[in-house]
């Protein structure tokens, strides 16, 4: 017979904050996370496809989602954004909804748009509008419409307006508490939310906290924004627990972590003086994104994409429009652009710890649409830019907005039974081990 669980999940929260930090300022977070372990989270450490393998145990190979945006095949420059239609593996919930038992889902990456389930769910930060059908059932979305005045998915957090980030943040979390509070009366055997303002935070508001970040003025005015930001969710997390059974058993986890960002890396512009990459003008104004510019595709290599990774294309005959490396000679190109890649030092000549992969040394099963190289600079820290225009490689903002965070490899999990018949066993776990645990607590292992 299994227990009743409810998966608390705080996107990008890190060890560093959760267990240590803040640790004296959150003391519900505290009281759930005692016997905490890290999370090694997935390549790449990002929100899709990382709750997508954490739900489903499935590596992203497995998936075949390597990032929120895929290039289309026999394109260069279309792409699509994933979504939950293209999770084909079934999750911790729609296991436990085949055993019978029902199921809570709200805001849990991608679930937009929402699938049937034995229970209930609302829908993630990828969801378009309130106009969007983003439950399931499809009358509760009348049902909050009336009691909360709508829902709230996410915030704008690449911006300069700081105030407003800060109040839309504090806002957004209120009310996804106000909804959760409200469904935890309603039946559930698994109640699994993810809230997203705790990235959200990190990345507008880190350079403000951080004492080793470029960004950082000793005493700014939103040097206590990202603690009283947790203190927040502590204060409504210990307002949820008051409404669940004694008996619940609670894991409390994160799909990555987070660290300060240094800068930008200008893949393209890099690509461009290596001579992997050749456009048919110059002078092109700073932050122009690679669909606006006229690319020589007769005598380009490879390209990139920007992100917390740069995803590496070649430009291959057969498989691209104006493929120019003979498919005899990819292997060649691509162990080349792998060894070159990982020599990029930093502005001041440092040494960077460069990790370029293949998808093949990842992945033991390769879906969807990869990259032909995962390229992360100097072990997260520098973000990938892919825009062009900046005369530098080396951008001390991203090249899309302010933001003063990246992720990391580690997140949090831990597992609070107050019956004590569950315990973290081990100091790290992986992220696809994470959905047996679940099913082991819910008593719905496959036999």
């Amino acid at each position: 017979m299994g227990r009743k669980l409810m998966i608390i999940g705080l996107d990008a929260a890190p060890p560093a904050l959760l267990y240590n930090e803040l640790s004296n300022e959150i003391l519900n977070l505290s009281k759930l996370t005692q016997k905490g372990a890290r999370l090694l989270s997935t390549n790449p450490p990002i929100t899709i496809p990382a709750w997508a393998v954490m739900s489903t145990g499935k590596t992203p190979g497995e998936l075949g989602i390597y990032g929120f945006r895929h290039r289309r095949k026999g394109t260069y420059n279309d792409y699509y954004i994933v979504n939950s239609k293209f999770i084909r593996e079934p999750t911790v919930w729609d296991k436990a909804g085949n055993k019978g038992l029902k199921s809570i889902v709200v805001g849990v990456p991608p679930s937009y748009p929402p699938k049937p389930l034995n229970g209930i769910m609302i829908s993630c930060f990828i969801t378009p509008s309130v106009d969007s059908e983003y439950t399931y059932p499809k009358k509760l979305k009348e049902e909050i419409k009336k009691m909360f005045n709508g829902y709230i998915f996410d915030v704008t957090y690449r911006s300069d307006k700081r105030d407003k980030v800060k109040n839309d943040l504090w806002i957004m979390t209120k009310k996804h508490f106000k909804v959760i509070k409200y469904l935890i009366n309603k039946p559930w055997d698994l109640f699994f939310f993810v809230e997203i303002g705790i990235d959200r935070v990190q990345h507008a508001f880190w350079g403000f906290m951080d004492k080793e970040h470029h960004k950082y003025v000793p005493g700014n005015k939103y040097e206590n924004v990202i603690k009283d930001y947790y203190k927040l969710v502590d204060v409504l997390i210990g307002e949820l627990l008051k409404e669940i059974p004694k008996d619940t058993v609670i894991i409390t986890v994160s799909d990555h972590g987070a660290k300060r960002m240094k800068g930008a890396f200008v893949v393209n512009q890099w690509m461009i003086e290596k001579g992997y990459l050749k456009l048919l003008k110059e002078n092109i104004p700073k932050g122009t994104e690679l669909n606006q510019v006229k690319v020589d595709w007769s005598k380009t290599i490879a390209w990139g994409w920007g992100g917390y990774y740069a995803r590496i294309f070649l430009n291959v005959k057969g498989r691209d429009p104006k493929g120019v490396i003979d498919p005899k000679d990819y292997e060649h190109y691509r162990d080349e652009l792998k060894e070159e890649l990982s020599k990029i030092k930093g502005p001041n000549g440092e040494r960077w710890d460069n990790k370029i992969f293949k998808p093949e040394e990842l992945y033991p099963v390769i879906k969807g649409d990869p990259p032909d190289l995962i390229a992360y600079f100097d072990n997260l820290y520098w973000r990938s830019a892919g825009t062009l225009g900046w005369r530098t490689m080396y951008l001390r903002e991203n090249d899309r907005g302010p933001d003063d965070a990246v992720h990391d490899w580690y997140g949090v999990f831990s597992i609070y039974d107050p019956e004590s018949s569950f315990e973290v066993k081990k100091d790290t776990y992986k992220i696809e081990e994470v959905s047996s645990v679940i099913e082991e607590i819910l008593g719905i292992e496959s036999s």
